[in-house]
């Protein structure tokens, strides 16, 4: 059985959704799934005058070298000015040395991202996340057109084919709907099948 890892950060919750619905569409694609979160590293005082959701069932990744116990790793955060927030960047500043010695290699990675507004930064949020997957040779997997809950302009709704994602309104208000969460999912099983392929290829 591949071992996943959704590893996110979450300002609001919105991204917090996003993942456990990624966790389940690995799970459904036959994968063991471990979620976790990065540290928050903003001031308590900020968290706390912008009302940030502390409260989660997900604990905080141990350090960067859990990185190289998964065969894939799903990767979600919000957007900061159309890229990764620092939380998440910090964390990945940490891996060098998984970097120097190879240790992601050859896992499979993926990138889900929320923002307030359907054109807030989206893909070069998710572009900023799949750039580190790959200078760690990660081999990426998007939300690709198979998932036609991404298209059509009937209603807001999220999509991209670099990854998963919502959208949340700038208050907040706006919770990840369904075709969201359904893409969400289906990044999750794609990537676990995907790892599943990789293992047996490797294996012959």
């Amino acid at each position: 059985m591949t071992k996943v890892l959704v590893l996110y950060y979450s300002s609001y919750g919105h991204v917090e959704q996003m993942a456990d619905a990624v966790a389940g569409g690995a799970r459904a694609g036959g994968a063991e799934v471990d979620i976790r979160r990065v540290a928050e590293t903003a001031p308590a005082e900020v968290v706390k005058s912008a009302h940030f959701k502390t409260d989660t069932a997900h604990p905080v990744i141990e350090g960067p070298n859990a990185l190289a116990d998964y065969d894939a790793i799903v990767v979600g955060a919000p957007t900061r000015y159309g890229r990764m927030p620092s939380q998440m960047a910090a964390f990945w500043d940490t891996t060098g040395g998984l970097w120097a010695r190879g240790a992601l290699n050859g896992q499979v990675g993926a990138a889900f991202t929320s923002t307030a507004s359907q054109h807030g930064g989206q893909e070069t949020t998710l572009f900023s996340i799949l750039t580190n997957l790959l200078h760690m040779g990660m081999t990426i997997v998007g939300l690709d057109y198979g998932f036609q809950g991404q298209m059509g302009v009937d209603k807001v709704r999220g999509g991209s084919p670099y990854g998963a994602t919502t959208i949340a309104d700038g208050d907040g208000s706006r919770q990840p709907g369904e075709d969201e969460l359904a893409g969400a999912r289906y990044l999750g099983e794609r990537v676990a099948r995907t790892a599943a392929k990789l293992a047996t290829t490797s294996a012959i």
